[in-house]
C-alpha cells in the first residue's frame, strides 16, 4: 500500500550534508564504528546479513558462495589504490552493467565521487570492518552502512571487482547499492540514468540523436555549463555487434562521456565541435577534427590551448557536431541539482519537488483515456513567470518517478507504466473536475507512457499558469511518486490538494406546523407504533423504522441500513443524552437524510445503488465537506469495497462521522477564541 502524504506542499531539493542514517539501530556510521573499536570486534550488519537472502530472492545461488572480508581474500587490501578510475570497475556475474556504466561516469567527477564514496575510509587505521556510502533516493540523501563481507567463489570476488585485486571501493559500493535495493538480484536490469540520479540527485533526460530538437547543441552546451553528467552511445543491431569498432574508430554498444562543447573559427567560418571521452583511455575517432587531423592546422595555437587540444592517445577527442549526429544514436543527460554544483558555477537549475501517491479508489485515476477517473489524480499547479534569457518562453524539465519499485521486486512488483499531461490553468484554485478535462485538450505531455522508474521531458512554454497531472497508464494502480520540476528560472508550484473546509447549512429548528403533511402523519403513526407512549426509539427500533420507510422509496436501490448506522445516527442527533431518539429529533434527521439521499442519487450515475469511490470528492463537497487528498484517501480506504464502490449505508456513516467531527472542531475553535479573548483582556 502506498504512503499517504499529510503534507502536499512542494519541497526544496535535499542537501547531501544532511544525509540520514538508515541503520535499523538508529545509529550513524561513526557511532557504530566507534562501538566496534571499543569492543574489539569487526562489524557484522544485521540489516544485510552474509546469507543467501541478501544475494537472491527468486532462486538459490547457482554456486556455493563464501562471504569473506577483503583481508581474508588478499594480504594487503586497499580501499582506493592510485585514485578511483574506470579500471576499478570490472563486471562480475551479475547483470548490472547499467550500474557499472554509471559508476564509471562517477569517477570522472571528483566532487560527486567524494560525496557518494567518502574517501576517508581504509583498511589500516582504526579498521572495524564497516564502511558507508551515500545515495540519493526521492529527494532524500541516505547514508548506507555495510560490513565488508563480500561474496566469493574459490577465493575471488563473484560480482563487481577492480582490475587491481587488492582494491575494494567499487565492490563495496555495489554491495551498499544492493542493500539499498534489497538484494544483489534486485540490481539485474536497469538504466544508467537511474544510477546516475541516485549518485547525484540529478534529473535524467534521454535523447534520440537522430530525432533531437533543433536546439540540441544549445541543450548540450547549457548542460555542460551546469556540470551535468552527459553520456552518449552507438546502437547495436545484434549482440554480436557489441563493442564492434566502426571504420572511424568508434565502438558500438559502448558508453562514452561528453566532456566539452565549443565553437572555433576555421577558414573563415564558425565550426561547432564536441569533445568525447572513451573511458577505456584509448581507441579514438579518426575522422575530421580527430587528434592529428588536418583541420587543426587552420586553428591558432592559442585556440588549441583554450580547447586543451593535444594529440595524445588518451581516449579523448574532438569531432564536428554534425559528424557526431551522424555517428552517435543516443545521449543521456543527468542534470545536477544546485547543491551538486561548485559554488562558483554560473548556471544553476531551480528545483522544486512534490511527493505524492496514487491510491486505488481515490487518486489512482489512470491516464486521459479513462476520463471518468482521470480527474481524480493528484494535480500540481505550475506558475511560470520569468522568460529564459533572450527568449520568449520558459524552459523546464518535468520528471515523474515511481518510488521503491526495484526494492519491491522480491514481492512481485514490476515497474508501472507512467506519464503525465500538462494543461493551461483555467485561472481558478481548487481541484479541477471531470468536465474541465472533457472539454480542454492538454497543452503538453510526456513523450510517452513507459514502464521506467522515471519519465522526464523538457518543455518550452509561454509564461503563465499550468496544471500538471501525474498518472499511471491504467487506473486503480497504487504507487508512491516523486515529481521534480527543474527550471532555468524560478518556477512556483503548488499542489491543488484542496484545503479542508466545512460549509454546512444552519442547523434545522423545525417548528410544529398547524397541519401535518401526509408524510409526517405516516411517520408519527409508525413512530408511535414502535416507540410506545414515550415517543423515543432505540437504535434497534430506529433500524426498523428507517428500513420500513426507505423500502417504499423507489428512487434508490440499497441494502438495509445497518444497526451500526442507526447507533451513529443517535450519537449525532440525541440532544438529551439518553441514547434514544425523540420524534422531534427524528424529524430533523429525516430532513438531513432526504438531502443526503438526493446527493447520493446525483453521483450514483448508473443507478445501481452504489457510488464509485472516485466520485466521493464531489459528493462530499455537495454535502458541505471539502477534503484534501490525505483525508479523502483515508475515507476511501475505510468505506469503499474491493470494486471501489460505496453503498448508501457506508456513505451515510461517512457523513455522520464527518458532521460529528466538524461539531467537535467548531467547539474547540470556539474555546480557543474564548481563551484568546480572555488573554487579550488580561
Amino acid at each position: 500500500m502506498p504512503y499517504l502524504y499529510r503534507d502536499s506542499r512542494p519541497r526544496p531539493a535535499a542537501h547531501p550534508a544532511g544525509a540520514r542514517a538508515t541503520h535499523s539501530s538508529g545509529k550513524a556510521y561513526e557511532q557504530l564504528r566507534q562501538e566496534c573499536l571499543r569492543r574489539g570486534v569487526l562489524f557484522e550488519d544485521p540489516d544485510f546479513p552474509a546469507c543467501n537472502s541478501s544475494l537472491f530472492f527468486s532462486e538459490n545461488p547457482p554456486i556455493p558462495f563464501v562471504w569473506k572480508r577483503p583481508g581474508d581474500i588478499v594480504k594487503d587490501p586497499k580501499f582506493i589504490l592510485g585514485g578511483a578510475t574506470r579500471t576499478d570497475i570490472c563486471q562480475g556475474d551479475l547483470g548490472d552493467c547499467w550500474l557499472l556504466a554509471a559508476i564509471a561516469s562517477l569517477t570522472l567527477n571528483e566532487k560527486t565521487l567524494a560525496r557518494v564514496v567518502p574517501l576517508d575510509q581504509n583498511f589500516e587505521q582504526d579498521y572495524a570492518g564497516i564502511f558507508h556510502f551515500q545515495f540519493w533516493q526521492h529527494n532524500e540523501w541516505l547514508d548506507v552502512v555495510i560490513d565488508d563481507r563480500l561474496p566469493t567463489f574459490k577465493g575471488r570476488l563473484v560480482f563487481l571487482h577492480s582490475a587491481e585485486l587488492n582494491e575494494f571501493w567499487s565492490a563495496l559500493l555495489e554491495k551498499a547499492y544492493a542493500k539499498l535495493n534489497g538484494s544483489y538480484e534486485s540490481l539485474k536490469g536497469g538504466s544508467t540514468i537511474e544510477a546516475m540520479e541516485d549518485f547525484t540527485g540529478g534529473i535524467g533526460e534521454m535523447y534520440d540523436v537522430k530525432a533531437a530538437p533543433d536546439n540540441f547543441y544549445e541543450i548540450l552546451d547549457k548542460a555542460l555549463k551546469r556540470c551535468s553528467m552527459v553520456g552518449c552511445s552507438i546502437d547495436t543491431s545484434s549482440a554480436a555487434e557489441s563493442e564492434a569498432r566502426t571504420p572511424f574508430g568508434l565502438v558500438k554498444g559502448h558508453a562514452y562521456s561528453v566532456t566539452g562543447i565549443e565553437e572555433v573559427s576555421s577558414r573563415g567560418r564558425q565550426v561547432q565541435l564536441i569533445r568525447i571521452r572513451n573511458p577505456w583511455g584509448q581507441v579514438e575517432w579518426n575522422g575530421p577534427w580527430s587528434d592529428n587531423s588536418a583541420e587543426w592546422r587552420s586553428v591558432s595555437p592559442s585556440e588549441q590551448r583554450r580547447l586543451s587540444q593535444a594529440a595524445r592517445d588518451d581516449g579523448e577527442f574532438w569531432m564536428e557536431f554534425e559528424d557526431f549526429k551522424v555517428h552517435f544514436d543516443k545521449v543521456e543527460i543527468c542534470n545536477l541539482t544546485p547543491d551538486a554544483l561548485e559554488d562558483n558555477t554560473a548556471h544553476k537549475w531551480e528545483v522544486t519537488i512534490h511527493q505524492g501517491s496514487w491510491v486505488r479508489g481515490a487518486t489512482a485515476g489512470g491516464c486521459r483515456n479513462f476520463l471518468e477517473t482521470f480527474w481524480t489524480n493528484p494535480q500540481i499547479k505550475l506558475h511560470l513567470a520569468e522568460k529564459d534569457d533572450g527568449q520568449d518562453d520558459c524552459t523546464f524539465i518535468a520528471a515523474l518517478m515511481q518510488k521503491g519499485r526495484r526494492k519491491l521486486k522480491k514481492l512481485g512488483a514490476e515497474m508501472l507504466t507512467i506519464g503525465y499531461s500538462i494543461y493551461e490553468s483555467p485561472g481558478r484554485d481548487g481541484h479541477l473536475g471531470k468536465d474541465f478535462f472533457r472539454y480542454h485538450p492538454s497543452k503538453a505531455r510526456s513523450k510517452t507512457y513507459i514502464n521506467l522508474r522515471e519519465v522526464s521531458h523538457r518543455f518550452k512554454l509561454p509564461p503563465g499558469d499550468y496544471i500538471l497531472i501525474p498518472t499511471t497508464f491504467e487506473p486503480h494502480q497504487e504507487a508512491d511518486f516523486c515529481l521534480r520540476i527543474f527550471s532555468e528560472k524560478k518556477a512556483i508550484t503548488e499542489d491543488l490538494d484542496e484545503n479542508v473546509a466545512i460549509d454546512l447549512p444552519e442547523p434545522l429548528h423545525l417548528t410544529p406546523s398547524p397541519q401535518e403533511t401526509e408524510e409526517e402523519k405516516q411517520f408519527r403513526a409508525l413512530f408511535e407504533q414502535i416507540s410506545g407512549k414515550d415517543m423515543e426509539v432505540s437504535a434497534e427500533e430506529l433500524e426498523y423504522v428507517l428500513n420500513a420507510v426507505l423500502k417504499k422509496t423507489k428512487k434508490i436501490k440499497f441494502k438495509n441500513l445497518s444497526l451500526i448506522s442507526c447507533r451513529n445516527i443517535i450519537s449525532l442527533m440525541d440532544t438529551s443524552g439518553n441514547g434514544k431518539l425523540e420524534f422531534s429529533e427524528f424529524r430533523v434527521f429525516w430532513e438531513k437524510l432526504k438531502k443526503w439521499i438526493s446527493i447520493f442519487l446525483q453521483f450514483d450515475f448508473d443507478k445501481s445503488g452504489s457510488m464509485s469511490s472516485y466520485e466521493l470528492r464531489g459528493a462530499l463537497k455537495a454535502a458541505g465537506y471539502q477534503l484534501n487528498n490525505y483525508l479523502l484517501q483515508l475515507i476511501v480506504l475505510r468505506y469503499s469495497d474491493e470494486q471501489f464502490q460505496i453503498e448508501f449505508d457506508d456513505f451515510l456513516n461517512c457523513l455522520i462521522r464527518l458532521e460529528n467531527a466538524s461539531r467537535v472542531f467548531q467547539a474547540l475553535s470556539a474555546k480557543n477564541k474564548e481563551f484568546i479573548n480572555l488573554n487579550i483582556g488580561e
